[in-house]
C-alpha cells in the first residue's frame, strides 16, 4: 500500500498516521509500552481531534450557507396565484 497522498480517499491522512505512528509489525491498537509512546499518541490523538473538529465545524457551516440560499432562492421566488 502506497503512502502517497490521494485525494480522492477520505483515509488516506488516518492510514498514513497509523503507519507512521506504529513500529514495523506492531498492531496499531496495542497499548504503548512506555510513558513517551503514551504521551506520543496522545498528542497524534489531539492533532486528529482537532483536524475532526475543524472539519465538523466547516460542515455545519456549509449547511448554514445552503439553507439561507434555500431562503434566499424561496424570498425571491415568484409568489403563484
Amino acid at each position: 500500500m502506497s503512502t502517497d497522498f490521494n485525494p480522492a480517499d477520505p483515509f488516506a491522512m488516518f492510514r498514513q498516521l497509523l503507519q507512521s505512528a506504529t513500529p514495523p509489525g506492531a498492531q496499531p491498537f496495542l497499548p504503548p509500552m512506555t510513558e513517551e509512546e503514551v504521551d506520543r499518541k496522545i498528542a497524534e490523538l489531539k492533532v486528529v481531534e482537532t483536524w475532526l473538529t475543524m472539519n465538523l465545524g466547516m460542515l455545519a457551516m456549509q449547511i448554514k450557507t445552503l439553507e439561507m440560499q434555500r431562503a434566499a432562492l424561496a424570498a425571491l421566488r415568484p409568489k403563484e396565484k
